[in-house]
């Protein structure tokens, strides 16, 4: 099935690229999410306003990624979450609550998008975050979630 990807999906494109996937992919996941809308002719007029959108939010250079990438990573950012006695989150850790965490910080402004969680955070303590701000650079952000 022809699709028109409506936000970032890792390893499959970026907002706007137009791409062949299996039609259950689309049909059940991809579709009903918001990432992509069915390709039609009509269609094909979003294409040119979804790739203007997403020039005025993407990072341009690699330079500038790397300069993002020496302010993220030299940025501490504390995360203060309610917790069980264990040491247990009441729920997880979501990537709009680090985005909103990394400005507060006085760090950059960061899409929730771009955030990367290898698996939820659900307990107290250190975790690494990845922060994929181009398609070739990535961040390594030290996250530290203390009880509220």
């Amino acid at each position: 099935m022809k699709i028109i990807l409506t936000h970032e999906v890792s390893g499959l494109g970026a907002a706007g690229d137009v791409v062949d996937v299996k039609d259950g992919y689309a049909r059940n996941y991809l579709v009903p999410r918001g990432f992509a809308i069915r390709w039609t002719k009509g269609g094909e007029k979003d294409v040119a306003q979804i790739r203007r959108a997403r020039k005025i939010h993407e990072i341009a250079t690699i330079e500038q990624a790397n300069e993002i990438k020496a302010r993220l990573e030299g940025t501490k950012v504390r995360l203060a979450v309610r917790s069980g006695d264990a040491g247990r989150l009441f729920g997880s850790v979501t990537p709009a609550d680090i985005a909103s965490a990394i400005k507060s910080a006085g760090g950059p402004d960061v899409d929730k998008r771009r955030v990367e969680l290898g698996s939820p955070i659900k307990t107290l303590g250190s975790h690494q975050v990845s922060v994929r701000l181009h398609p070739e650079v990535a961040a390594k952000l030290g996250v530290e979630v203390v009880a509220a």
